[in-house]
């Protein structure tokens, strides 16, 4: 582990400063800027984790920040995307980010309560919530270019039906874990 000013660090921060920019270009609908934003912020992930294992600059802070930066992303989306009265002729169902953020602030309690009855404190991400996570990715990827171009109504329904299907499965999973073993280390889910 290395200090927190580390080149990964630094490019999680300037993805948590877009994030604002992000959310201002749905609120206007400037889709194509949003996806744009929302596609960089994707490439940056990947880039200061490849940085941070390539070039031994794994930190304490980058271990907390970049899920942080990432859940943020995602739920604020989902969030955004949800909201009537912006200008999007394609909406994320409110149903579906209601479904999205709620499994997140549960597995987010009950991961603050094992961390605080049991002292847990690494929660790795488990195949049901990475697959979770590119199904959200890659609805609100499609949202997003269903707001630029034309898109076949089936096409976004069949996203939201596999987002709120992985979910829900990726939820379970997780309090299934917990509820099995809760002395064992409990497997995240991302």
């Amino acid at each position: 582990m290395t200090g927190p000013w580390t080149l990964p660090n630094f490019i999680t921060l300037v993805r948590l400063a877009a994030l604002p920019f992000f959310l201002v270009c749905i609120g206007d609908g400037r889709f194509a800027i949003a996806l744009a934003l929302f596609v960089a912020a994707g490439v940056s992930d990947g880039v200061d984790g490849f940085l941070a294992r390539r070039l031994h600059m794994k930190s304490a802070l980058g271990a907390y920040l970049d899920p942080i930066a990432d859940k943020l992303l995602l739920m604020t989306s989902y969030l955004f995307l949800a909201i009537p009265s912006y200008p999007a002729r394609v909406k994320v169902p409110v149903w579906l980010a209601v479904m999205v953020l709620s499994r997140d602030f549960l597995l987010l309690l009950v991961g603050l309560l094992l961390i605080l009855t049991s002292g847990k404190k690494r929660f790795p991400p488990s195949w049901a919530g990475k697959v979770t996570t590119v199904t959200q990715i890659i609805t609100v990827l499609i949202v997003l270019c269903a707001n630029i171009w034309s898109w076949p109504r089936e096409f976004v329904l069949v996203s939201f039906g596999a987002t709120a299907t992985v979910t829900v499965l990726s939820g379970f999973d997780y309090l299934h874990r917990v509820a099995r073993n809760p002395e064992e280390p409990v497997t995240a889910v991302r």
